[in-house]
């Protein structure tokens, strides 16, 4: 338990400050908010790298994903604000794709490669000096944009949005582990339902609303988010799905699960560098419908990953799902935020981050597929049939609803 506490720790406060950030660096400055998100970030990695205790691990990485809801949208919103919109910032969104990419392939082979070699720590210790190093470039390189509000700050809107996606986040996390039909999370999922409706009522009488109604009615605004939602959802899940493949069903160790996702991470990162081109000549709907049909035939074909064998198949499918879903991500941010007020960039760059975190939904859901068909067979089969036919059977799914985001 204190083991998955050390990454929801993180993704609670990140997913339910977001919106309050956004908001936040359009008033008081983007690049001011960005540098305090970046030296509070660095500050609690070094103290997770060094803490002597699970408990004080669980409170850095609690101040960490405080930092990141700082660092995330304000992020989004100074890159934004650097380029015109039109072709340029098409091309900086689809280097931002890949450089995301990038990490995901550095992280996943480097994760494997200290925790082997080294221990956990030292994944903390290197963030701190990533940390240090994404500083000097703040204080030395970026500018502010835009000339802040005087507007005061939407408290109840606050208040009940960062509560109602804390509880909407904390029952996706935790449902599984607790039991989808318990009493504590169906209570946790609809304390979220009543504070986030709650938000809603209070931001159309609100003379300066967290989250203005008149973004969240723009059909480019819910549109955008909504097929972010899903090809977050799906390759998110799909992903997790593969790394329990690799290591319970094909028995790879950590570092050769990492290298498992090279052809995912590379694919993602020839994707980002092609995203600008393909909108600019077809147009963000085509390219999106493009994405999440490639994203749907990659992750559908896993359902033919064997019990073992080599790993082509597997590099192939993920690398398939992989580019469809970095050219969809860049596509639906591109969406997002485009034709809005410079006013509104910080908050529209929480909103296109917002389906990072809600698609854990998608996460719960197919990890939840894959647990019931494998239960179903366990009468009759057992060990990796078993587990291997509910990884099948959830692959199947999230390639089915990648494909379904093309229809709406």
């Amino acid at each position: 338990s204190a083991l998955q506490w050390v990454a929801t720790a993180c993704l609670l406060p990140t997913a339910a400050l977001m919106a309050l950030f956004g908001r936040a660096s359009d008033m008081v400055g983007r690049r001011r908010l960005f540098i305090i998100g970046v030296a509070t970030f660095t500050v609690f990695s070094l103290l997770a790298g060094l803490a002597p205790s699970p408990g004080l691990l669980v409170a850095a990485r609690v101040g960490q994903g405080v930092a990141a809801a700082m660092i995330g949208p304000t992020a989004l919103a100074l890159m934004i604000a650097a380029f015109p919109e039109g072709p340029r910032r098409t091309r900086a969104l689809g280097v931002n794709g890949a450089l995301l990419s990038l990490g995901f392939v550095v992280g996943t082979i480097g994760g494997g490669l200290i925790t082997s070699g080294l221990n956990w720590r030292w994944t903390m210790l290197i963030l701190f000096g990533i940390g240090s190093l994404v500083m000097l470039g703040a204080l030395t390189v970026v500018r502010e944009s835009g000339r802040g509000s005087r507007a005061r700050l939407d408290v109840p809107g606050a208040i009940l949005a960062s509560g109602g996606l804390f509880a909407l986040v904390y029952g996706i996390s935790t449902g599984d582990r607790a039991g989808w039909g318990s009493v504590p999370t169906l209570a946790t999922l609809v304390a979220a339902v009543v504070l986030l409706g709650a938000f809603l009522l209070v931001e159309a009488r609100h003379a300066a609303p967290l989250v203005p109604l008149r973004l969240l009615r723009r059909r480019t605004v819910t549109w955008g988010m909504a097929v972010a939602l899903v090809t977050f959802g799906m390759c998110g899940g799909a992903t997790l799905l593969l790394s329990i493949h690799m290591q319970d069903v094909l028995g790879y160790s950590p570092l050769r699960t990492g290298f498992g996702f090279l052809g995912e991470g590379v694919a993602a990162l020839l994707a980002g560098t092609l995203a600008a081109r393909l909108i600019s000549a077809r147009g963000t709907v085509p390219i999106i419908v493009l994405g999440l049909t490639v994203q749907a035939v990659g992750t559908a074909a896993m359902v033919f990953l064997p019990a073992g064998g080599g790993p082509a198949l597997l590099l192939a499918t993920s690398a398939t799902m992989g580019f469809g879903h970095v050219l969809t991500v860049v596509a639906a941010v591109t969406t997002i935020t485009s034709g809005l007020d410079e006013a509104d960039q910080g908050v529209a760059g929480s909103l296109a981050q917002m389906p990072t975190f809600v698609g854990a939904v998608g996460v719960a859901g197919l990890t939840a597929i894959a647990a019931a068909r494998t239960r179903a067979l366990a009468p009759a089969t057992t060990g990796t049939p078993a587990v291997l036919s509910g990884l099948h059977t959830a692959f199947l799914v999230a390639g089915s609803v990648a494909l379904l985001g093309d229809v709406g």
